[in-house]
């Protein structure tokens, strides 16, 4: 760290240094839920006798529930702020998990009615607190954002442990899920009111003055960022949602042992996170993408076609720690020019959640015709693309920042 980088630190604003934790424990929460629910989705799918194509089918209703909040949520930030927009969303997400949590002991149409609120609740939920960390992060003056992503990961670990511990006692995902609902609401509301005034109405006025949010759609810089964060999602979201079946049909591990394997997952993707800023400035943005991209290509590779189970876990670390860095990368990329910064985060991630939401579906689907370890070698294609186009992210030169 430089002297000014210290003297920064010691003078931090304290409503940023409140927003900051606020948008830790936020960050932290939707990872927490999302990931409690993802632990027991072998379990939905034996309890509702699903065939991967039909478990696929139901994981299509939350990328269609985000896909349908996705587009506006740059504007819905903009007009009702990060703060609103994450209180209120957070409680459509919750209660879809709740729904969801009810449907694994009735239907998989209630499965899939709950999966369907949360994807389009946790969507603008999404968008708003990245918005958010944005904001801090610029008042900070320096890199944050991998590690709040950092902090959602850690979230997925602890609702990952207690999903395989949920697991070990034989605990049914109705009761698991409704106390993880429970818990997670009051905390999100709480949180949430040491927010900064990101996305407020008077800033949006003020940048709307400058560029239209909708302009970073026709930005070719925005959109090959948008399709970096698309491959590195589509990797993210099918490992979080079928590594545990993977490894349980394709190796015959245990329905523990299925758990342990997403448990590696989100605990790589959480420590590169964390060791990412590092790294990142270190050695660049463009570089240590690439080369994320290929780590993550080889383990997905070794996953499918490892020879046993142990050299399938070495491949699911190399998968998490190459995926880890995507997309908090791209956001701080997307926001290199704080006039454009909201309508470039929500554009970057609207492309973003089209595979991270829709990929673990398309995977379901082609499962069926081979089988579900196979398929995931789409995984492996779609981050071999990302190591072409990451240097889309390269730091836009100070004069472009100005102008662009």
């Amino acid at each position: 760290m430089t002297e000014a980088q210290t003297t920064a630190a010691t003078e931090i604003d304290p409503a940023v240094r409140r927003a900051l934790r606020s948008v830790v424990v936020v960050f932290a929460l939707p990872g927490f839920s999302f990931a409690s629910l993802l632990s027991r989705i072998p379990q939905i799918k034996d309890s509702l006798e699903l065939s991967p194509g039909q478990l696929g089918t139901v994981l299509l209703a939350t990328a269609i529930g985000s896909l349908l909040a996705l587009p506006a949520a740059g504007t819905v930030v903009h007009r009702i702020g990060a703060r609103r927009t994450v209180a209120i969303m957070s409680v459509v997400s919750l209660t879809g998990t709740a729904v969801a949590a009810i449907g694994s002991d009735m239907s998989a149409v209630v499965v899939a009615a709950g999966l369907f609120l949360l994807g389009f609740g946790a969507g603008q939920w999404d968008v708003a607190m990245n918005v958010e960390g944005v904001a801090v992060e610029q008042r900070l003056g320096r890199s944050v954002m991998s590690r709040l992503h950092a902090s959602f990961s850690l979230g997925t670990v602890i609702g990952a442990l207690g999903g395989a511990a949920m697991n070990a006692l034989d605990v049914a995902p109705l009761p698991h899920l409704l106390v993880v609902a429970a818990l997670s609401l009051p905390l999100v509301q709480w949180a949430s009111r040491g927010f900064l005034a990101a996305g407020d109405v008077s800033e949006a006025e003020e940048q709307a003055e400058r560029v239209s949010p909708w302009a970073a759609w026709t930005e070719r810089r925005t959109v090959l960022i948008g399709i970096f964060v698309l491959c590195t999602t589509f990797a993210e979201g099918t490992g979080n949602d079928w590594i545990g079946v993977a490894t349980i049909d394709g190796y015959g591990a245990s329905d523990a042992l299925g758990s342990v394997a997403y448990v590696l997952f989100v605990a790589s993707m959480t420590l590169a996170r964390w060791f990412g800023p590092g790294v990142l400035d270190r050695w660049g943005r463009v570089p240590v993408l690439r080369s994320c991209a290929i780590c993550s290509t080889v383990g997905v590779l070794v996953v499918v076609y490892g020879p046993s189970l142990a050299t399938a876990f070495v491949g699911v670390v190399l998968w998490g720690v190459g995926t880890a860095l995507g997309f908090p990368t791209g956001m701080s990329a997307a926001a290199d020019d704080p006039a454009r910064a909201a309508g470039r985060v929500s554009t970057v991630a609207t492309i973003g959640y089209l595979a991270f939401l829709a990929g673990p579906s398309l995977i379901g689907f082609i499962g069926d015709r081979t089988d579900v370890l196979r398929a995931l070698t789409l995984t492996a294609a779609l981050t071999g693309v990302a190591a072409l186009v990451a240097a889309a992210t390269r730091p836009l030169p100070v004069v472009e920042k100005a102008s662009d």
